[in-house]
C-alpha cells in the first residue's frame, strides 16, 4: 500500500510532507519555515516567537463559535538515529518510509512519528474544510528532544485556550496526565596519554545490535546499555590482560538508550590469543544475559592499524571504575502510582579520545528533589576521579490532576467509542505540559496519541489502525469539549 493512500489520508499526506524536511533538534530552521509557510498559505494568523515556536490560530466552524478554545500542541523536532551500516544524511535527506502490514517504518533510521504524527494531525485539522471543531490554537514547539527550550521560553499571554491536547504519547489506550522532569549531567576531563608498546596488536571492538529505545518510556524494560556492556568488557580485560585503551566511542543522544559502542585497544602480542578467547567468552555471556531483551546483540573485534598512544593505565582504571559504578536504569519506582518509574538515569554517551573524555547522562524523575539527589550522586562519583561535572537543561515534571473536567470528558468519550476504560496514567518521559503549565497554570491538559513502538531508535514504527482510532477519538473530543 502506498503511504499517501492510507486513511485518514489528510494525516498521512501531511506526515509524508513533513518527513521530507530535515528537522533535528536545535537545527529546526527548515521545519519552522515549512510550518510558517503552511499557515500563511491557509491564510490563517501565524506567529513565530523569539525562540522559534510557531502558533497558528483557526476560528471555530459554524455552530461551535461559543465553545472553549483548544490548544493542539506537538513538537517539530525529531530524534535522528540510524543503524551504523545505514548510509543516510539527516541534514539533507528526507526520511525513507515504507508500509509493512499494519505498520509504517523507516529504512534504517528513526521514523519521526515522535512527534511527527502529532504535527501532521494538527496540520490536517488546520487545512480541513469539513471537520467540526471549536476555536483552535495550534502550538508547534521546538527542541523538545534535547532541552525543551521551546516550551521553556514560550511566554505567557500568547495562548487563550481553556484546554490543551498534547499529541505526544505512544499508547492509544492511555490518557497521560503527568510526566517526569529531567536534568542533563555532563562529565568532562582531560587525561595523560602513554606510548603503546611496540609489540602490541591493535583491535577495534564493536558492540552492536542492541534494541535501544526511549530512555524514559523504555527504561523499565531492562534493555542492554551498550556503554555499560563495553565498559564491563574493557575493565575486565584491562585488569586481566593489561590492555591499553586508545579510544572509546559509545552511545549518541541523551534521550536514547545506547545501542552501539566502539573502542580501540592495544594488546601485547603474547596475550592476543587470551584476549580473543576472553572476548568470545564475553560475547556468549551477554548473548545469554540479554537474549530476551536484545536478541540481536553482537560483539565483533578485528585487528586494525596501529595506534601510537593510549590512556594512562592508572587514569583509565579510575574512569572505567567510575563508569562501572555510575547508576543506569531505574533508581526508584513510584510508591504512589502503580508500575510508574519515579526516578532513573540513562548513561547515554561515553567518549574518550585525544586526551579528553566525556560522559553524558539524562536523569529523570517525577519528584524534583529526587531527580537532583540522583544527579548529585553521579556528580559525587565522577568528582572522585577529578572530573568536571555540570548540570544543565533542567525542566520540571507535570503534576497529575486526575479529577479534572478534561479527564472526565475524554474518559467518557473513550468508553463510549471503544467499549473500555482508558488507562489514565503518568509517564516517565519528558512531556512539555509541565513546563507550559508554569505560564498557563489554569489550562487543563492531557496527552494522548497512536501506538508508536521503538521511538528514538531505527526500529521506530507507528501503527496504521491505531492512527485511525486516535484520529476518530480526537475528532469526537473536539466537538464534545
Amino acid at each position: 500500500m502506498e503511504l499517501r493512500n492510507i486513511e485518514p489520508k489528510a494525516v498521512w499526506n501531511h506526515f509524508a510532507d513533513l518527513n521530507a524536511v530535515p528537522r533535528p533538534s536545535k537545527k529546526e530552521e527548515r521545519v519552522i519555515a515549512f510550518i510558517q509557510d503552511f499557515g500563511k498559505k491557509l491564510r490563517l494568523p501565524t506567529y513565530t516567537d523569539e525562540v522559534g515556536n510557531v502558533i497558528i490560530k483557526k476560528p471555530a466552524t459554524k455552530g461551535l463559535e461559543d465553545r472553549s478554545t483548544i490548544v493542539l500542541q506537538s513538537h517539530l523536532d525529531m530524534v535522528h538515529q540510524k543503524n551504523a551500516d545505514t548510509v543516510f544524511d539527516f541534514d539533507s535527506e528526507g526520511i525513507k518510509m515504507y508500509v509493512d502490514g499494519d505498520w509504517v517504518k523507516a529504512q534504517g533510521t528513526t521514523l519521526g512519528a515522535d512527534n511527527g504524527m502529532g504535527v501532521a494531525t494538527i496540520m490536517a485539522l488546520l487545512s480541513s474544510s469539513d471537520i467540526a471543531h471549536p476555536p483552535l490554537e495550534a502550538l508547534f514547539t521546538i527542541d523538545e528532544e534535547t532541552g525543551m527550550t521551546g516550551a521553556l521560553y514560550l511566554k505567557g499571554g500568547l495562548l487563550n485556550a481553556k484546554y490543551m491536547l498534547n499529541l505526544d504519547t505512544e499508547e492509544d489506550t492511555e490518557l497521560t496526565i503527568g510526566c517526569a522532569g529531567g536534568i542533563d549531567v555532563t562529565v568532562t576531563g582531560k587525561y595523560t596519554s602513554t606510548s603503546v608498546a611496540s609489540d602490541s596488536k591493535c583491535f577495534k571492538i564493536s558492540i552492536k545490535g542492541l534494541t535501544g529505545g526511549h530512555s524514559g518510556m523504555d527504561i523499565h524494560l531492562g534493555r542492554g546499555n551498550a556503554n555499560k556492556l563495553m565498559n564491563r568488557l574493557l575493565l575486565n580485560t584491562q585488569r586481566t590482560l593489561g590492555i591499553q585503551i586508545a579510544e572509546i566511542d559509545g552511545g549518541s543522544l541523551r534521550n536514547a538508550i545506547p545501542r552501539e559502542s566502539f573502542s580501540i585497544v592495544a594488546v601485547s602480542a603474547e596475550k592476543v590469543e587470551s584476549f580473543k578467547s576472553l572476548l568470545n567468552d564475553y560475547h556468549a555471556i551477554i548473548k545469554a544475559e540479554y537474549n530476551t531483551t536484545d536478541p540481536n546483540i553482537t560483539l565483533l573485534f578485528e585487528e586494525t592499524e596501529a595506534v601510537k598512544t593510549a590512556a594512562d593505565a592508572n587514569f583509565i582504571k579510575s574512569l572505567l571504575s567510575a563508569v562501572y559504578a555510575c547508576p543506569n536504569g531505574i533508581y526508584r519506582m513510584s510508591p504512589d502510582i502503580k508500575d510508574l518509574v519515579q526516578t532513573s538515569n540513562n548513561l547515554a554517551r561515553v567518549l574518550l579520545k585525544d586526551g579528553e573524555y566525556k560522559v553524558l547522562c539524562l536523569t529523570r524523575s517525577s519528584v524534583d528533589s529526587e531527580k537532583m539527589d540522583e544527579a548529585e550522586a553521579i556528580r559525587s562519583l565522577f568528582e572522585l576521579i577529578g572530573a568536571e561535572v555540570s548540570f544543565g537543561g533542567s525542566y520540571p515534571g507535570w503534576t497529575p490532576k486526575p479529577t479534572s473536567r478534561l479527564v472526565e470528558i475524554m474518559s467518557e468519550i473513550y468508553v463510549g467509542k471503544f467499549g473500555a476504560k482508558p488507562h489514565v496514567n503518568a509517564c516517565h518521559a519528558g512531556l512539555e505540559c509541565g513546563i507550559l503549565g508554569t505560564n498557563y497554570p489554569d489550562m487543563e491538559m492531557i496527552s494522548f496519541g497512536p501506538n508508536i513502538r521503538g521511538a528514538h531508535s531505527p526500529d521506530e514504527m507507528v501503527q496504521i489502525s491505531s492512527v485511525q482510532k486516535y484520529w476518530e477519538f480526537l475528532l469526537e473530543t473536539l466537538v464534545r469539549l
